[in-house]
């Protein structure tokens, strides 16, 4: 008769979605693969470089994700879910009848920097992915940058048409901002060299939010 008592070291693992370690454990290889593509630029980050700062074997980057350029479109793919949360605050302010058109601009521009904030980072992996040509920067305007301006630039649009917003450009005012915020926040040990403002997150937070709010008057 056989004995069918599961062996010691626990019952056999069921197929089905992965558990919640391998989730944790990819998302640990996106966050480690997203600094480190920011710092170093895509061509001269390798995936063995990745695995040895996320902690793991390379072999796993290839069994979550492929090839190095699939691992790049996953941070690109994980950039997009972090910054989803900004583009609907956008758009529930613009559907906002309670609130004047610059206070839209002015709320849309503060959420902004809260998300900067918690993500420096991504202002880094921004402008390093930006210097690519061919697909990579493709696919960095198609899911980044026209989504980005597709919801913010309504917003600017309003209030310089009710006058609320000196009439200029809306996609480059906009680009000048937001890019000088987050550039400012992802590349505060520099400015750390000058200015004590990044020793103090948040004195940081707000000096940035008083003098974008007076670079808009």
């Amino acid at each position: 008769m056989t004995d069918k008592t599961p062996k010691a070291g626990g019952a056999p693992r069921r197929r089905g979605r992965p558990s919640a370690d391998c989730a944790q454990g990819a998302d640990n290889l996106l966050r480690t693969a997203r600094r480190t593509f920011a710092l170093r630029g895509y061509e001269a980050t390798s995936v063995r470089e990745i695995a040895r700062l996320a902690g793991v074997d390379a072999a796993l980057i290839a069994h979550h994700f492929g090839s190095k350029e699939a691992l790049w479109l996953a941070v690109v793919d994980q950039i997009v879910g972090l910054t989803d949360p900004m583009r609907a605050v956008a758009i529930a302010l613009r559907q906002d009848a309670t609130l004047g058109p610059r206070v839209r601009v002015e709320r849309a521009l503060l959420d902004f920097i809260d998300r900067v904030f918690e993500h420096p980072d991504i202002g880094i992996f921004f402008s390093t992915a930006a210097t690519e040509e061919g697909e990579r920067l493709n696919v960095l305007v198609d899911k980044l940058v026209r989504p980005f301006h597709d919801v913010f630039l309504p917003l600017f649009e309003d209030a310089m048409d009710a006058g609320e917003l000196r009439r200029c450009d809306p996609a480059l005012l906009f680009s000048l901002l937001t890019q000088g915020i987050s550039k400012t926040v992802a590349y505060s040990h520099v400015l750390r060299a000058v200015s004590t403002l990044p020793d103090d997150p948040a004195r940081f937070k707000r000096e940035i939010s008083d003098v974008t709010l007076q670079l808009l008057r």
